[in-house]
């Protein structure tokens, strides 16, 4: 009988493919140096969009998905949260019930 439970102790990732981990890594490197070099690649296409999207946006975020999303490591000091000091709730002033009236004139 199969299992479908996963175990923490398997939770090994699969390697990724070298030869699509390898084109990734010169699309980002060619979008990059395009991106850098020719004025034209830092605007927008009208066909295409805004063109650094496509040369240097989808190529990370291929090569970040072809990794299964793993986030880069945080250091213990960055992982705490920050801590907040202590201040009263600001005090809402009375409403007038009515303005003030002027004196009439004659």
């Amino acid at each position: 009988m199969p299992v479908f439970i996963a175990h923490p102790r398997s939770r090994t990732m699969p390697a990724v493919d070298p030869r699509l981990d390898h084109a990734l890594k010169q699309a980002v490197l060619i979008g990059l140096i395009a991106v850098l070099a020719l004025p034209a690649a830092r605007g927008h296409n009208d066909w295409l969009g805004w063109m650094p999207l496509w040369l240097l946006g989808m190529p990370l975020t291929a090569w970040w998905a072809l990794h299964r999303f793993r986030l880069p490591h945080r250091s213990v000091a960055a992982s705490r949260p920050a801590r907040r000091r202590v201040r009263t709730q600001a005090r809402r002033r009375p409403l007038q019930t009515h303005p003030q009236r002027l004196p009439r004139a004659a």
